[in-house]
């Protein structure tokens, strides 16, 4: 979802947390950086609205690891032939999640631009949600008073950051992506 800067700031204006909520839920970053911004104007407590982006990002988190927990299987079981995943790929990646869960989770989360593919894959992984819960509510603390933090000190400077956050999720899908394809060629080449 693209929104412009000049759109969202009456929004936020007026409408405070009631929007912020929103659009945390479907665009979390950059609102936070938005928000942090306005905070620094006083148009926004900080302190409210560092607690709804909290909220917001948290609930689409719960929701892509729900996605991942109730869909996964019936996805890999129906469309998974055509991504190269096979169930025993899902059994793999389930292993995987039990050995390093937190840090793998953490990690994803913190990371600009791959952050859903490793919650659908915590759900995918049957992640205990409980530990789901702890592990992505620390990066999203974090993650949220970084961005929120930068907005409200650099701002002015929110073109730029804008850039540099676009620069940061496409070298982080690219990891991302190769990571995937290198996990999923190197059972294949097991399999055989």
């Amino acid at each position: 979802m693209i929104l412009s800067f000049t759109r969202i700031i009456p929004w936020l204006e007026y409408y405070k947390y009631f929007v912020i909520f929103p659009l945390a839920f479907f665009e979390g970053p950059i609102i936070t950086i938005i928000v942090g911004f306005l905070s620094s104007l006083g148009y926004i407590n900080i302190f409210f609205a560092y607690l709804t982006i909290v909220a917001g990002d948290l609930a689409s988190d719960v929701m892509y690891f729900w996605f991942g927990n109730k869909g996964g299987s019936k996805f890999i079981a129906k469309w998974g032939r055509y991504f190269g995943i096979t169930q025993q790929h899902a059994e793999s990646l389930e292993k995987y999640f039990d050995k390093y869960a937190g840090k793998v989770l953490f990690l994803g989360k913190i990371s600009h631009g791959i952050g859903t593919a490793f919650l659908v894959a915590a759900g995918l992984a049957k992640m205990p949600f409980i530990k789901f819960f702890f592990y992505n509510s620390l990066a999203t603390l974090l993650k949220s008073l970084v961005l929120i933090l930068i907005g409200y000190y650099f701002g002015y400077a929110f073109a730029t950051i804008n850039s540099y956050l676009q620069k940061i999720a496409v070298l982080s899908i690219s990891v991302g992506v190769t990571f995937f394809i290198a996990y999923f060629l190197y059972y294949h080449k097991k399999e055989i």
